[in-house]
């Protein structure tokens, strides 16, 4: 008989994953069957600080507490119990970013998020030298952008990491990486499941001509792949996690991903010819491969699955925040006039208004640029909105022009990949709050990427149901069955999800949309430059 939540928790045979998003930190606990049975959450918000995006060093640590802490609150107010013990756990966090140690593990500089695009000269360089493409994001980038300015820190570096892999490390005192989280820093070896050991040879040889006193081989972190052993929670990392002590060490923890990893997990699209999206503050799609790409495409990243399969990545830096923010001032509108609504409510109306709105959005167009948008060319953002003066704003269409906004570089590194290099897709699944609402965005992103898009019943807990899922599968399945047939037989076989195909109709309006969209894009270019 399968064990209830109370007696799964009691037994210490939960597994969590935690993961740090880029406006929510999350924690969720699953069983054996992969059912999530309490979660907890912890806000935060990234800064703008001297031109770059980062979080406080103390968030970190006090938004790791606050989530597990948070969890630990559910599992009472659920169970009557308190976590002693756990079967595993792991973490995940966004991908890329900057994160510099010294010979102490202490930060040489402020964390720099996958967010800023300061590092356009570093990849062209790189991308160049490499002869594969280097998106803004990656960590070697940014390291390499370091050198190119000059930066006081350089000398000191034992280290570079993640944000998982900086958290994993704390709680473990090992510094490894899962290989899909390590693809964000530096080009794999899918074949050796390593770094690409040429590539790092020739990174090298301009790390020696400027004359910085390491090479990039000595300061990565080694690379693991899904289902290997990462190391056991410290009695130190215990503390950190959990300060009451109630939580005792010894836990096994899997390798540390990125949050395109434990999307692709968390959709089960892990396997050649399935892809997914993943939906939040910036919005990715993730196409597992069958074969190379012909040609470097500087619009698509190239990464792996957390076992090591080849990915083509199509990265938008924004996704809902803009959408969140409009729906904010709305219910600002409702409080003015002295009503009240609760937000998931009023979330539930502005998506059942954009529904209601033309295919084409009537003619209105928007930009949900925050931050810089290398895909289209641009190093900073400005939100926009402009019509033309025969088209009406109403709620309806307001509503929808703002949620094809969201998909719209998504769009344009689609048909690279599929128009231009011919991949093939069986399915595309999505994730992501976006998608917590039944219909509405998952409708409308089918027709925008003309392919028909799949939605489980888990869709709304993403990364850290899918960093659970990882750490369960090293904990109790790696030994005897691959990632995809851990998820196909143990995890989804029972899954209830539902499959939208895209309508003729919303086809024709999002290439509408698109085509006012791209000739609206010199004036979101100015917009970033004159301000």
């Amino acid at each position: 008989m399968t064990p209830t939540p109370s007696e799964t928790i009691a037994a210490g045979e939960a597994a969590l994953g935690i993961e740090f998003g880029s406006t929510r930190i999350k924690a969720v606990l699953i069983d054996a069957s992969g059912t999530p049975i309490a979660t907890g959450g912890f806000d935060w918000e990234n800064q703008l600080v001297d031109g770059l995006w980062s979080y406080p060093e103390e968030q970190i640590w006090e938004g790791l507490r606050g989530a597990y802490a948070s969890l630990c609150s559910d599992v009472k107010q659920r169970y009557d119990l308190e976590i002693t013990h756990l079967g595993a756990m792991g973490i995940s966090a966004m991908m890329h970013g900057y994160i510099a140690l010294d010979e102490d593990g202490q930060l040489l500089a402020p964390f720099r998020t996958w967010r800023n695009t300061n590092t356009g000269p570093a990849t062209e360089i790189l991308s160049e030298a490499l002869n594969f493409n280097m998106p803004h994001r990656w960590s070697g980038a940014h390291l390499y952008q370091a050198v190119l300015d000059g930066e006081d820190h350089l000398g000191s570096i034992r280290q570079i990491t993640t944000l998982a892999g900086l958290v994993h490390q704390k709680l473990s005192g090992r510094s490894v990486l899962g290989i899909g989280d390590a693809s964000g820093m530096f080009p794999i070896d899918p074949v050796a499941h390593d770094y690409d050991q040429k590539r790092l040879a020739k990174f090298d040889e301009l790390l020696a001509q400027a004359q910085v006193p390491f090479s990039l081989r000595d300061v990565l972190p080694p690379v693991l792949v899904a289902g290997q052993d990462a190391g056991h929670l410290t009695e130190a990392g215990a503390r950190l996690l959990d300060p009451s002590g109630t939580l005792q060490p010894g836990v096994l923890m899997c390798p540390p991903e990125g949050d395109a990893g434990t999307g692709m997990v968390a959709t089960n699209a892990v396997a050649a010819r399935t892809g997914n999206v993943s939906a939040g503050t910036s919005i990715f799609a993730m196409v597992v491969l069958e074969r190379d790409l012909a040609r470097v495409h500087p619009e698509l990243d190239m990464v792996t699955t957390p076992d090591g399969l080849p990915v083509a990545m199509v990265h938008s830096n924004n996704g809902a925040s803009e959408w969140d923010q409009w729906v904010g001032v709305f219910a600002e509108l409702i409080e003015s006039a002295g009503f009240t609504l609760p937000r998931p409510a009023l979330y539930d109306l502005a998506y059942a208004k954009a529904l209601e709105g033309a295919a084409d959005g009537g003619g209105l167009v928007a930009y949900n640029f925050l931050s810089g948008e290398p895909i289209v060319g641009l190093d900073q953002g400005r939100p926009l909105f402009f019509r033309t003066p025969d088209s009406p704003v109403t709620l309806a269409n307001f509503m929808r022009t703002q949620l094809m906004a969201i998909f719209g570089v998504l769009r344009l590194g689609m048909d690279i990949l599929i128009e231009d290099e011919g991949v093939q897709l069986d399915r595309l699944l999505a994730h992501g709050g976006l998608f917590k609402t039944p219909v509405v965005a998952q409708k409308i992103m089918a027709g925008a990427l003309r392919t028909p898009v799949e939605v489980s019943t888990t869709a709304g807990e993403g990364g850290p149901w899918g960093m659970a899922l990882l750490a369960l599968y090293t904990s109790q399945f790696a030994q005897e069955m691959t990632l995809p047939q851990f998820l196909d037989t143990k995890i989804f076989a029972r899954m209830d999800s539902s499959v939208i195909e895209p309508d003729p109709a919303d086809i024709e309006g999002f290439n509408s949309f698109l085509g006012r969209y791209r000739r609206g894009l010199p004036a979101e270019a100015a917009a970033g430059e004159n301000s």
